[in-house]
Protein backbone atom coordinates (compact mmCIF):
# COMPACT_ATOMS: atom_id res chain seq x y z
CA UNK A 1 0.00 0.00 0.00
CA UNK A 2 1.15 3.44 -0.80
CA UNK A 3 1.60 6.11 2.29
CA UNK A 4 1.45 9.75 2.58
CA UNK A 5 4.11 11.49 4.56
CA UNK A 6 2.92 14.63 5.96
CA UNK A 7 6.54 15.68 7.23
CA UNK A 8 7.91 14.95 3.46
CA UNK A 9 8.65 18.48 1.92
CA UNK A 10 7.92 16.90 -1.35
CA UNK A 11 4.40 17.03 -3.29
CA UNK A 12 2.16 13.99 -2.50
CA UNK A 13 1.79 12.89 -5.94
CA UNK A 14 5.87 12.76 -6.32
CA UNK A 15 5.75 10.64 -2.92
CA UNK A 16 3.13 8.21 -4.01
CA UNK A 17 4.88 7.95 -7.83
CA UNK A 18 8.65 7.12 -6.25
CA UNK A 19 6.93 4.24 -3.63
CA UNK A 20 5.05 3.10 -7.20
CA UNK A 21 8.15 3.39 -9.63
CA UNK A 22 10.22 1.56 -6.25
CA UNK A 23 7.33 -1.41 -5.77
CA UNK A 24 7.81 -2.06 -9.78
CA UNK A 25 11.11 -1.79 -10.42
CA UNK A 26 12.31 -4.07 -7.40
CA UNK A 27 9.39 -6.68 -8.38
CA UNK A 28 7.01 -6.12 -5.70
CA UNK A 29 4.25 -5.10 -8.61
CA UNK A 30 4.71 -8.01 -10.79
CA UNK A 31 4.67 -7.23 -14.53
CA UNK A 32 0.67 -7.63 -15.84
CA UNK A 33 -0.33 -6.86 -11.76
CA UNK A 34 -3.41 -4.75 -12.15
CA UNK A 35 -3.64 -1.74 -9.97
CA UNK A 36 -7.10 -0.62 -7.84
CA UNK A 37 -8.63 2.12 -10.05
CA UNK A 38 -7.99 5.65 -9.36
CA UNK A 39 -11.00 6.30 -6.82
CA UNK A 40 -10.59 3.29 -5.24
CA UNK A 41 -7.27 3.93 -4.31
CA UNK A 42 -7.97 6.86 -3.45
CA UNK A 43 -9.98 6.46 -0.84
CA UNK A 44 -7.68 3.81 0.72
CA UNK A 45 -5.01 6.78 0.85
CA UNK A 46 -7.06 9.43 1.75
CA UNK A 47 -6.08 11.99 -1.04
CA UNK A 48 -7.81 13.20 -3.88
CA UNK A 49 -8.41 11.25 -7.19
CA UNK A 50 -6.68 13.97 -8.99
CA UNK A 51 -3.38 13.01 -7.13
CA UNK A 52 -4.17 9.15 -7.99
CA UNK A 53 -4.98 10.29 -11.45
CA UNK A 54 -1.44 12.43 -11.87
CA UNK A 55 0.10 9.31 -10.35
CA UNK A 56 -1.17 6.83 -13.18
CA UNK A 57 -0.58 9.17 -16.24
CA UNK A 58 3.09 9.60 -15.08
CA UNK A 59 3.55 5.91 -14.82
CA UNK A 60 1.64 5.41 -17.78
CA UNK A 61 3.90 8.25 -19.36
CA UNK A 62 7.02 6.50 -18.42
CA UNK A 63 6.22 3.16 -19.42
CA UNK A 64 5.98 1.66 -16.41
CA UNK A 65 1.94 0.31 -17.58
CA UNK A 66 -0.29 -0.25 -20.38
CA UNK A 67 -3.73 0.83 -19.50
CA UNK A 68 -7.53 0.32 -21.14
CA UNK A 69 -10.68 0.82 -20.87
CA UNK A 70 -11.65 -2.93 -20.20
CA UNK A 71 -8.58 -4.18 -18.77
CA UNK A 72 -7.63 -1.07 -16.32
CA UNK A 73 -4.43 -0.19 -15.59
CA UNK A 74 -1.74 -2.39 -15.56
CA UNK A 75 2.16 -3.09 -14.71
CA UNK A 76 4.28 -3.41 -17.69
CA UNK A 77 6.61 -6.15 -18.87
CA UNK A 78 9.20 -3.19 -18.80
CA UNK A 79 11.79 -5.33 -17.41
CA UNK A 80 15.14 -6.28 -18.81
CA UNK A 81 16.79 -9.70 -17.64
CA UNK A 82 20.56 -10.16 -18.01
CA UNK A 83 21.53 -13.35 -18.46
CA UNK A 84 23.07 -13.97 -15.18
CA UNK A 85 23.64 -11.66 -11.74
CA UNK A 86 26.71 -11.39 -12.37
CA UNK A 87 26.44 -9.56 -15.85
CA UNK A 88 25.11 -6.63 -14.01
CA UNK A 89 27.71 -4.28 -12.42
CA UNK A 90 27.63 -0.59 -11.03
CA UNK A 91 30.70 0.57 -13.10
CA UNK A 92 30.38 2.78 -16.30
CA UNK A 93 32.29 2.71 -19.50
CA UNK A 94 36.02 3.50 -19.38
CA UNK A 95 37.72 6.30 -21.26
CA UNK A 96 39.76 4.66 -24.06
CA UNK A 97 43.68 5.41 -22.83
CA UNK A 98 45.07 8.97 -24.81
CA UNK A 99 48.44 9.17 -23.70
CA UNK A 100 48.55 12.16 -26.22
CA UNK A 101 46.02 14.13 -24.51
CA UNK A 102 47.26 13.36 -20.91
CA UNK A 103 51.19 14.41 -21.94
CA UNK A 104 49.88 17.51 -23.75
CA UNK A 105 47.94 18.84 -21.19
CA UNK A 106 51.29 18.10 -18.22
CA UNK A 107 53.33 20.37 -20.58
CA UNK A 108 50.42 23.08 -21.06
CA UNK A 109 49.84 23.41 -17.30
CA UNK A 110 53.81 23.34 -16.94
CA UNK A 111 54.25 26.25 -19.74
CA UNK A 112 51.92 28.32 -17.83
CA UNK A 113 53.71 27.93 -14.68
CA UNK A 114 53.19 25.37 -12.17
CA UNK A 115 51.14 26.21 -9.22
CA UNK A 116 52.74 25.68 -6.07
CA UNK A 117 51.85 26.35 -2.27
CA UNK A 118 54.81 28.84 -2.57
CA UNK A 119 54.15 32.75 -1.70
CA UNK A 120 54.78 34.61 -5.22
CA UNK A 121 55.16 38.03 -4.80
CA UNK A 122 56.38 39.24 -8.20
CA UNK A 123 55.60 37.00 -11.37
CA UNK A 124 56.98 37.88 -14.71
CA UNK A 125 53.86 36.42 -16.17
CA UNK A 126 54.41 36.30 -20.29
CA UNK A 127 50.88 35.25 -21.04
CA UNK A 128 48.32 37.88 -20.00
CA UNK A 129 48.29 41.65 -20.42
CA UNK A 130 47.47 44.33 -18.43
CA UNK A 131 44.26 45.20 -17.03
CA UNK A 132 43.06 48.17 -14.59
CA UNK A 133 39.85 49.47 -13.63
CA UNK A 134 39.54 51.90 -16.90
CA UNK A 135 39.14 48.77 -18.72
CA UNK A 136 36.65 47.29 -16.86
CA UNK A 137 34.48 50.10 -16.71
CA UNK A 138 34.71 50.56 -20.81
CA UNK A 139 34.02 47.06 -20.71
CA UNK A 140 30.46 47.33 -18.73
CA UNK A 141 29.76 50.11 -20.56
CA UNK A 142 29.82 48.21 -23.30
CA UNK A 143 27.95 44.76 -22.06
CA UNK A 144 25.35 47.13 -21.19
CA UNK A 145 24.60 48.59 -23.88
CA UNK A 146 25.23 45.24 -26.11
CA UNK A 147 22.27 43.72 -23.71
CA UNK A 148 20.00 46.18 -24.91
CA UNK A 149 20.38 45.35 -28.14
CA UNK A 150 16.15 45.70 -29.13
CA UNK A 151 16.76 43.66 -32.31
CA UNK A 152 15.70 39.95 -30.88
CA UNK A 153 16.86 38.73 -34.33
CA UNK A 154 20.57 38.13 -32.67
CA UNK A 155 19.90 35.79 -30.21
CA UNK A 156 18.98 33.14 -33.07
CA UNK A 157 21.75 30.61 -34.35
CA UNK A 158 24.00 33.02 -36.37
CA UNK A 159 26.46 33.37 -39.16
CA UNK A 160 29.49 30.44 -38.29
CA UNK A 161 31.56 33.14 -39.23
CA UNK A 162 31.04 35.69 -36.34
CA UNK A 163 28.78 38.39 -35.92
CA UNK A 164 28.88 40.52 -39.01
CA UNK A 165 29.23 43.83 -36.98
CA UNK A 166 32.24 42.33 -35.31
CA UNK A 167 33.91 41.13 -38.36
CA UNK A 168 33.26 44.43 -39.92
CA UNK A 169 35.19 46.76 -37.22
CA UNK A 170 37.94 43.77 -37.20
CA UNK A 171 38.16 44.30 -41.12
CA UNK A 172 38.76 47.95 -40.63
CA UNK A 173 41.02 47.86 -37.40
CA UNK A 174 43.28 45.46 -40.24
CA UNK A 175 43.11 47.74 -43.35
CA UNK A 176 43.95 50.72 -40.85
CA UNK A 177 46.38 49.21 -38.57
CA UNK A 178 48.38 46.16 -40.42
CA UNK A 179 47.56 47.04 -43.69
CA UNK A 180 45.53 44.10 -44.69
CA UNK A 181 43.09 44.61 -46.48
CA UNK A 182 40.29 42.04 -47.11
CA UNK A 183 36.24 41.24 -47.95
CA UNK A 184 34.07 40.75 -44.60
CA UNK A 185 33.73 36.64 -45.25
CA UNK A 186 37.62 36.11 -45.21
CA UNK A 187 37.29 36.97 -41.25
CA UNK A 188 36.34 33.49 -39.40
CA UNK A 189 36.22 34.55 -35.36
CA UNK A 190 37.24 31.86 -32.90
CA UNK A 191 37.70 31.11 -29.44
CA UNK A 192 41.66 31.49 -28.81
CA UNK A 193 44.41 30.62 -30.41
CA UNK A 194 44.13 27.13 -29.96
CA UNK A 195 40.43 26.87 -31.32
CA UNK A 196 42.11 28.23 -34.60
CA UNK A 197 44.58 26.06 -34.42
CA UNK A 198 42.52 23.20 -34.16
CA UNK A 199 39.90 24.07 -36.65
CA UNK A 200 42.62 24.54 -39.29
CA UNK A 201 44.15 21.29 -38.27
CA UNK A 202 40.79 19.62 -39.01
CA UNK A 203 39.31 21.79 -42.32
CA UNK A 204 42.75 21.84 -43.88
CA UNK A 205 44.97 18.59 -43.22
CA UNK A 206 44.90 15.03 -43.07
CA UNK A 207 46.06 12.65 -40.47
CA UNK A 208 49.57 12.19 -40.91
CA UNK A 209 50.20 14.88 -42.48
CA UNK A 210 53.84 16.90 -41.69
CA UNK A 211 53.54 20.20 -40.19
CA UNK A 212 56.33 22.52 -39.07
CA UNK A 213 56.88 24.46 -35.78
CA UNK A 214 59.35 26.83 -34.62
CA UNK A 215 61.68 25.19 -31.71
CA UNK A 216 61.38 26.51 -29.61
CA UNK A 217 57.59 28.19 -30.22
CA UNK A 218 54.48 27.98 -29.43
CA UNK A 219 53.81 24.81 -27.38
CA UNK A 220 50.25 25.08 -27.66
CA UNK A 221 50.72 25.06 -31.64
CA UNK A 222 52.48 21.97 -31.90
CA UNK A 223 50.41 20.39 -29.00
CA UNK A 224 46.58 20.59 -31.00
CA UNK A 225 48.91 19.33 -34.47
CA UNK A 226 49.85 16.22 -32.23
CA UNK A 227 46.40 15.82 -30.84
CA UNK A 228 44.75 15.08 -34.38
CA UNK A 229 47.79 13.01 -35.27
CA UNK A 230 49.66 15.19 -37.40
CA UNK A 231 53.49 14.65 -38.06
CA UNK A 232 54.99 17.27 -36.38
CA UNK A 233 58.73 18.67 -37.23
CA UNK A 234 60.86 21.00 -35.08
CA UNK A 235 62.46 24.02 -37.02
CA UNK A 236 64.92 25.87 -34.98
CA UNK A 237 64.54 29.49 -34.39
CA UNK A 238 68.14 31.60 -34.64
CA UNK A 239 68.82 35.32 -34.88
CA UNK A 240 67.12 35.64 -37.88
CA UNK A 241 63.83 33.80 -37.09
CA UNK A 242 62.86 30.67 -38.70
CA UNK A 243 65.76 28.93 -39.96
CA UNK A 244 63.36 28.22 -43.26
CA UNK A 245 66.52 25.87 -44.85
CA UNK A 246 65.15 22.88 -42.04
CA UNK A 247 61.73 22.91 -43.61
CA UNK A 248 60.91 19.17 -44.48
CA UNK A 249 59.60 20.15 -48.22
CA UNK A 250 56.92 17.70 -47.69
CA UNK A 251 55.58 19.67 -44.87
CA UNK A 252 51.89 21.25 -45.36
CA UNK A 253 51.91 23.69 -43.08
CA UNK A 254 54.40 26.07 -41.26
CA UNK A 255 53.41 28.11 -38.28
CA UNK A 256 55.07 30.80 -37.60
CA UNK A 257 55.10 33.73 -35.34
CA UNK A 258 57.37 36.13 -37.67
CA UNK A 259 56.83 39.98 -35.98
CA UNK A 260 57.60 38.81 -32.28
CA UNK A 261 59.22 34.97 -32.31
CA UNK A 262 56.91 33.81 -29.61
CA UNK A 263 59.72 32.10 -27.16
CA UNK A 264 62.78 34.15 -28.04
CA UNK A 265 61.33 37.19 -28.90
CA UNK A 266 63.17 38.02 -32.77
CA UNK A 267 61.88 38.97 -35.60
CA UNK A 268 62.34 37.17 -38.42
CA UNK A 269 64.18 38.73 -41.00
CA UNK A 270 63.03 40.02 -44.57
CA UNK A 271 65.53 37.68 -46.20
CA UNK A 272 63.96 34.84 -44.50
CA UNK A 273 60.30 36.03 -44.89
CA UNK A 274 61.15 36.33 -48.73
CA UNK A 275 62.52 32.39 -48.59
CA UNK A 276 59.36 31.19 -46.63
CA UNK A 277 57.11 32.90 -48.91
CA UNK A 278 58.93 31.39 -52.07
CA UNK A 279 59.32 27.78 -50.55
CA UNK A 280 55.29 27.94 -49.71
CA UNK A 281 54.54 28.75 -53.32
CA UNK A 282 56.84 26.53 -55.07
CA UNK A 283 55.84 23.21 -52.45
CA UNK A 284 52.01 24.68 -52.16
CA UNK A 285 52.52 24.65 -48.13
CA UNK A 286 49.80 26.31 -45.72
CA UNK A 287 52.04 29.02 -43.06
CA UNK A 288 50.06 29.99 -40.77
CA UNK A 289 51.25 33.69 -38.96
CA UNK A 290 50.51 34.19 -35.38
CA UNK A 291 50.56 37.84 -34.67
CA UNK A 292 49.78 37.61 -31.50
CA UNK A 293 51.30 40.63 -30.01
CA UNK A 294 53.04 42.84 -32.66
CA UNK A 295 50.86 45.68 -31.99
CA UNK A 296 53.09 46.56 -29.07
CA UNK A 297 56.45 47.62 -30.68
CA UNK A 298 58.90 49.59 -29.48
CA UNK A 299 61.39 50.81 -32.18
CA UNK A 300 58.96 52.33 -35.47
CA UNK A 301 55.79 51.00 -36.54
CA UNK A 302 54.68 47.54 -36.33
CA UNK A 303 56.21 44.72 -38.90
CA UNK A 304 54.33 44.78 -42.23
CA UNK A 305 52.52 40.75 -42.19
CA UNK A 306 53.45 37.75 -44.36
CA UNK A 307 49.80 37.80 -45.46
CA UNK A 308 49.75 41.26 -46.55
CA UNK A 309 52.58 39.79 -48.81
CA UNK A 310 51.18 36.59 -50.05
CA UNK A 311 47.31 36.20 -48.98
CA UNK A 312 46.86 33.55 -51.12
CA UNK A 313 48.49 30.53 -48.85
CA UNK A 314 48.81 32.77 -45.17
CA UNK A 315 46.58 32.05 -42.94
CA UNK A 316 46.34 35.01 -40.40
CA UNK A 317 45.95 34.50 -36.97
CA UNK A 318 45.11 37.79 -34.77
CA UNK A 319 43.76 37.52 -30.78
CA UNK A 320 42.55 40.15 -28.41
CA UNK A 321 43.94 37.83 -25.36
CA UNK A 322 47.01 40.11 -25.50
CA UNK A 323 44.95 43.42 -27.04
CA UNK A 324 42.18 42.71 -24.49
CA UNK A 325 42.01 39.82 -22.06
CA UNK A 326 42.20 36.45 -22.35
CA UNK A 327 39.08 35.76 -20.78
CA UNK A 328 36.71 37.32 -23.56
CA UNK A 329 38.00 34.27 -25.79
CA UNK A 330 38.04 36.29 -29.57
CA UNK A 331 40.04 35.73 -31.80
CA UNK A 332 39.86 35.54 -35.81
CA UNK A 333 41.50 33.64 -38.73
CA UNK A 334 41.81 35.82 -41.88
CA UNK A 335 42.82 34.02 -45.18
CA UNK A 336 41.86 33.35 -48.81
CA UNK A 337 38.51 32.86 -49.28
CA UNK A 338 38.72 29.10 -50.18
CA UNK A 339 40.40 28.58 -46.78
CA UNK A 340 37.86 30.28 -45.25
CA UNK A 341 34.82 29.11 -46.30
CA UNK A 342 36.25 25.43 -45.59
CA UNK A 343 36.94 26.45 -42.06
CA UNK A 344 33.57 27.73 -41.26
CA UNK A 345 31.66 24.40 -42.86
CA UNK A 346 34.21 23.12 -39.80
CA UNK A 347 33.23 25.39 -37.23
CA UNK A 348 29.08 25.49 -37.78
CA UNK A 349 29.36 21.25 -37.90
CA UNK A 350 31.76 20.95 -34.71
CA UNK A 351 30.95 24.29 -32.66
CA UNK A 352 28.35 26.36 -35.02
CA UNK A 353 29.13 29.73 -33.66
CA UNK A 354 30.43 31.89 -30.57
CA UNK A 355 28.59 33.11 -27.94
CA UNK A 356 26.62 36.59 -28.61
CA UNK A 357 27.10 38.44 -25.88
CA UNK A 358 30.73 38.34 -25.95
CA UNK A 359 30.65 39.26 -29.68
CA UNK A 360 28.10 41.81 -29.10
CA UNK A 361 30.32 43.57 -25.98
CA UNK A 362 33.52 43.81 -28.42
CA UNK A 363 31.66 45.23 -31.02
CA UNK A 364 30.34 48.29 -28.92
CA UNK A 365 33.49 48.13 -27.58
CA UNK A 366 35.51 48.86 -30.32
CA UNK A 367 32.64 51.58 -31.87
CA UNK A 368 32.44 53.51 -29.39
CA UNK A 369 36.20 54.01 -29.26
CA UNK A 370 37.24 52.29 -26.33
CA UNK A 371 39.43 49.85 -27.88
CA UNK A 372 41.68 52.22 -29.14
CA UNK A 373 41.66 54.37 -26.33
CA UNK A 374 42.44 51.20 -24.23
CA UNK A 375 45.71 50.58 -26.62
CA UNK A 376 46.78 53.95 -26.44
CA UNK A 377 47.01 53.41 -22.89
CA UNK A 378 48.34 49.62 -22.30
CA UNK A 379 51.21 51.09 -25.21
CA UNK A 380 52.08 53.60 -22.91
CA UNK A 381 52.31 51.60 -20.21
CA UNK A 382 53.99 48.89 -21.50
CA UNK A 383 56.90 51.03 -23.01
CA UNK A 384 57.63 52.40 -19.24
CA UNK A 385 58.02 48.56 -18.48
CA UNK A 386 60.01 47.45 -21.51
CA UNK A 387 62.34 50.43 -20.81
CA UNK A 388 62.95 49.72 -16.94
CA UNK A 389 63.06 45.94 -17.52
CA UNK A 390 65.85 46.59 -20.03
CA UNK A 391 67.82 49.08 -17.74
CA UNK A 392 67.09 46.92 -14.79
CA UNK A 393 69.21 43.41 -16.28
CA UNK A 394 71.87 45.56 -17.60
CA UNK A 395 72.38 47.59 -14.24
CA UNK A 396 72.10 44.35 -12.29
CA UNK A 397 74.72 42.61 -14.33
CA UNK A 398 72.65 39.53 -15.52
CA UNK A 399 73.75 40.62 -18.75
CA UNK A 400 77.43 39.09 -18.21
CA UNK A 401 75.55 35.99 -17.43
CA UNK A 402 72.55 36.01 -20.12
CA UNK A 403 72.05 37.12 -23.63
CA UNK A 404 69.23 39.43 -23.86
CA UNK A 405 66.49 39.53 -27.23
CA UNK A 406 63.23 39.52 -27.97
CA UNK A 407 63.47 43.78 -26.82
CA UNK A 408 61.87 45.41 -29.82
CA UNK A 409 58.48 44.48 -29.83
CA UNK A 410 55.72 42.29 -27.56
CA UNK A 411 55.35 42.01 -23.69
CA UNK A 412 57.96 39.70 -23.07
CA UNK A 413 61.93 39.24 -23.18
CA UNK A 414 64.56 36.40 -23.22
CA UNK A 415 67.12 36.12 -20.84
CA UNK A 416 69.14 33.19 -22.78
CA UNK A 417 71.75 31.35 -21.04
CA UNK A 418 74.53 28.20 -22.11
CA UNK A 419 72.91 24.72 -22.57
CA UNK A 420 74.70 24.30 -18.55
CA UNK A 421 72.57 26.66 -17.11
CA UNK A 422 70.70 24.70 -14.59
CA UNK A 423 67.36 26.09 -15.48
CA UNK A 424 65.24 23.48 -12.90
CA UNK A 425 67.28 24.50 -9.90
CA UNK A 426 67.04 28.26 -10.52
CA UNK A 427 63.64 28.33 -11.30
CA UNK A 428 63.17 26.78 -8.43
CA UNK A 429 65.30 29.12 -6.63
CA UNK A 430 63.63 32.24 -8.32
CA UNK A 431 60.16 30.97 -6.67
CA UNK A 432 61.74 30.32 -3.21
CA UNK A 433 62.55 33.96 -3.31
CA UNK A 434 58.69 34.95 -4.02
CA UNK A 435 59.58 35.58 -8.04
CA UNK A 436 58.22 33.33 -11.24
CA UNK A 437 60.04 32.92 -13.75
CA UNK A 438 59.80 30.94 -17.51
CA UNK A 439 61.84 28.44 -18.10
CA UNK A 440 62.67 28.82 -22.35
CA UNK A 441 62.70 24.98 -22.19
CA UNK A 442 59.15 24.47 -21.53
CA UNK A 443 58.81 26.56 -24.98
CA UNK A 444 60.90 23.60 -26.68
CA UNK A 445 60.00 20.79 -28.92
CA UNK A 446 63.51 18.84 -29.43
CA UNK A 447 65.72 22.05 -28.53
CA UNK A 448 68.35 22.08 -25.51
CA UNK A 449 68.30 25.69 -25.60
CA UNK A 450 67.93 27.21 -21.70
CA UNK A 451 67.01 30.75 -20.02
CA UNK A 452 64.05 32.15 -18.91
CA UNK A 453 61.44 34.19 -20.67
CA UNK A 454 60.12 37.13 -18.53
CA UNK A 455 56.81 39.07 -19.00
CA UNK A 456 56.56 42.65 -18.05
CA UNK A 457 52.74 43.57 -18.65
CA UNK A 458 51.55 42.49 -15.53
CA UNK A 459 54.51 43.29 -13.59
CA UNK A 460 54.49 47.55 -12.43
CA UNK A 461 57.86 49.30 -11.99
CA UNK A 462 58.64 48.99 -8.56
CA UNK A 463 58.07 44.94 -8.82
CA UNK A 464 60.32 44.86 -12.29
CA UNK A 465 63.52 46.38 -10.37
CA UNK A 466 62.81 44.00 -7.57
CA UNK A 467 62.36 41.22 -9.04
CA UNK A 468 65.23 41.66 -11.21
CA UNK A 469 67.55 42.49 -7.85
CA UNK A 470 66.46 39.32 -6.90
CA UNK A 471 67.13 36.76 -10.00
CA UNK A 472 70.40 38.26 -9.69
CA UNK A 473 71.35 37.81 -6.45
CA UNK A 474 70.20 33.89 -7.17
CA UNK A 475 72.57 33.92 -10.29
CA UNK A 476 75.26 36.02 -10.18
Amino acid sequence: MLKVNRNDQRPIWQQLLDQAIHNITTGKWQPGELLLPSRELAQLIGVSRSTIQIVYEELFSRGYTITSRRAGTRVSDWTYAPRSSEDVTMQGPIPPELPTLNESIGHLHSWFGNRDNRKIEIDFNPHEPYLDESFTKAWRQSFLQASAEPNLDIWAYGDARGLLALREQIQRYLSLERGIHIDVDQILLTSGAQHSIDLIAQALLSEGDRVSVEDPGFPAAWMAMKYRRMQVDPVPVDEYGLCVDHIHPQTKLVFVTPSHQCAVGVIMSEPRRQQLMHLATHHRYWIVEDDYDSEFRYRGDPLPTIFSQQPQNTLYMMSFSKMVAPGIRLSAIIGPKIAIDRLTQVHELTYRHLPIMEQLTLTHFIERGHFMRHMRRVRNIYRRRHEVMTKAIVASGLGSRFTLSGVETGLHMLLESETSFDEEALTNAALDQGVRVYPLSRYCLESHRKGWILGFAKVDEEQIEEGIHRLAKIVL
